[in-house]
């Protein structure tokens, strides 16, 4: 299972990045790669509910489900892609005073398998990576403008 973890300091107090974060609306602008994100249920938000997605990863796209499996309320919310592009983003908030927070972003996913897979795992693990940090730095920049700063900061 590969494991990717990035934090960066938000200009933003917990409970307005987790207002943003939470949005379903706002998902397409910060989530790196997805294009619609559309429930599927009468919960649009919190544990459980779950989404309709079209990912764009460069000519190809695929459509997939996302459950949130992780909520706590101005502190987690855990995503979990299933189908063709699969694994979990993790996303926690923390203060860190003076109306900031730490947006602290992990993903993990399944390694490709077979023998191509293993020979091309080095460029999986690179898109991800990228994917990962292009997510955070998006969401550190939608918070901020939701919350009216421009404000950019990084902590790892």
């Amino acid at each position: 299972m590969g494991h990717i973890k990035y934090a960066s300091d938000v200009g933003a107090p917990v409970e307005v990045a987790f207002h943003y974060t939470d949005n379903p609306l706002f998902v397409p602008d910060w989530m790196f790669g997805i294009e619609d994100f559309v429930p599927t249920g009468e919960q649009d938000r919190g544990l459980g509910a779950v989404f309709a997605i079209t990912t764009r990863l460069a000519l190809w796209q695929p459509t997939s489900t996302c459950e949130i499996t992780e909520y706590r309320p101005n502190a987690v919310i855990g995503y979990t892609l299933r189908g063709r592009v699969s694994g979990t983003l993790r996303l926690r908030f923390d203060p860190l005073g003076y109306g900031r927070s730490v947006l602290t972003s992990e993903a993990e996913y399944s390694p490709p398998r077979g023998p191509v897979g293993r020979l091309s795992a080095g460029l999986v693990d690179a898109a991800v990576r990228s994917a990962l940090r292009r997510t955070e730095s998006r969401l550190r920049r939608e918070i901020e403008e939701f919350h009216g700063t421009d404000l950019v900061g990084r902590i790892a």
